[in-house]
């Protein structure tokens, strides 16, 4: 199993990692991060019983504001995570 779930991730690094991309791809490449991360995110963020809810009926929308905050000006994980835990237990609470 090791085998069959390393080989699809150091196959395309060791492959790729010998050739020189041009400039245009290399930027285009650092945004794929961000936008998975969205993609992850947008939908248990904004959703709410299947539809797009923003009130205040969806905690995790609201929550994640200051957290995203904190992400963007700390760029810290760690306190990132501790205040998107906090704010939600806040609101839960």
């Amino acid at each position: 199993m090791a085998i069959v779930t390393a080989v699809p991730r150091v196959v395309p690094m060791w492959v790729f990692s010998r050739r020189t991309f041009p400039p245009l791809v290399m930027i285009w490449l650092k945004y794929i991060p961000v936008a998975v991360i969205a993609a992850m995110l947008a939908p248990q963020l904004l959703l709410h019983e299947g539809r797009i809810d923003l009130s205040a009926a969806n905690p995790y929308f609201w929550v994640s504001l200051p957290t995203f905050v904190v992400a963007w000006k700390t760029k810290n994980i760690f306190l990132t995570v501790a205040i998107g835990i906090g704010c939600l237990a806040i609101v839960r609470f």
